[in-house]
């Protein structure tokens, strides 16, 4: 069974709905291509259902002959994500990684690329971004592709976690279930996913009676300083943020594959204030012992007021 070129599916040319860039590296042998194959046939089955733009690379049906490289494929599908500015992006890369004490890259059939390259794709996309590298050797992506409007998670903490990773496997199974679903708001969201997937893994190792080789990270305030879930206790941070401190998950808790049926009613501009607002009252909340009373009340209220507003509007 081999398992390489991209496809993409209907509707891809939609600038307006979510997308997701699904890249399926090379497995280097049977199993593992059988292994990758079978991940990303749930993050692609999940989108679909979800009804966003599915872009597929990496993923031979039969030998064909494949003029474009998948390192060309994603770097093309990345320059055309541009057009959309309001909607998400989700990449995924599903796969190996590698890491030689200097730059970390993730491996595809034909060139491989660096986290650096893909940044540099990356920084004409203005768009909400989620980047997801469930590889090993991931860790240096985090500081590589940390900044505004980004979340990055990571399957290990460092390059140097260079055995297979299974937090692809979880993530993979994690992103559609319920049971991660911790705020019981009938979705589960990326963060929700990423500390059940985390969860899962540390519970593999422990069972098995092995020391863990990987320990998956998350950032989304761009500070490239990341957090892992043994941090939390559910949803909510074992330690107090420190003051002025953005605290890593709260947008990631704001992105869900598959919505609601309230938030799936949002058009993607709205989507995107209501989670700019979410995150300015839990950033005055975490200041208030900072700034005056009045201030902090005038300034609340006006938060509250426009999300209740906007709130009203798809309700």
């Amino acid at each position: 069974m081999t398992l390489g070129a991209g496809h993409a599916a209907e509707g891809e040319s939609g600038s307006s709905i979510p997308a997701l860039i699904l890249v399926v590296g090379a497995g280097g042998n049977p199993q593992y291509d059988i292994t990758f194959y079978q991940w990303s046939e749930r993050w692609e089955s999940a989108a679909k259902q979800a009804g966003m733009a599915v872009t597929v690379i990496g993923r031979h049906r039969g030998e064909v002959e494949v003029k474009e490289t998948d390192y060309s494929r994603l770097e093309a599908a990345i320059k055309q994500s541009q057009v959309a500015v309001h909607s998400e992006l989700w990449i995924v890369l599903i796969g190996h990684g590698t890491f030689d004490r200097r730059v970390a890259k993730f491996n595809l059939r034909g060139p491989d690329f660096s986290a650096e390259e893909l940044n540099q794709w990356l920084k004409p996309v203005d768009r909400p971004t989620a980047i997801i590298n469930c590889s090993s050797a991931s860790g240096p992506f985090i500081s590589a592709l940390a900044g505004p409007q980004r979340v990055v998670i990571t399957g290990t903490k460092s390059g140097t976690e260079v055995n297979f990773s299974r937090f692809g496997d979880h993530l993979s199974h994690a992103i559609t279930d319920p049971a991660a679903d911790l705020d019981k708001d009938n979705q589960t969201s990326l963060w929700e996913a990423f500390l059940m997937a985390s969860r899962r893994t540390t519970e593999y190792y422990d069972t098995d009676g092995r020391i863990a080789t990987e320990h998956a990270l998350l950032d989304d305030n761009g500070d490239g300083q990341s957090v892992r879930a043994d941090q939390f206790r559910g949803l909510s941070p074992r330690a107090k943020p420190t003051a002025g401190q953005s605290l890593d998950g709260r947008k990631a808790h704001q992105w869900h594959l598959i919505s609601n049926a309230t938030d799936a009613k949002l058009s993607p501009q709205d989507r995107l204030r209501r989670n700019e607002l979410e995150i300015a009252v839990e950033n005055l909340r975490d200041s208030k012992d900072q700034i005056p009373e009045e201030d902090y009340r005038v300034e609340l209220e006006q938060l509250l007021v426009e999300l209740a507003e906007l709130n009203e509007r798809v309700e």
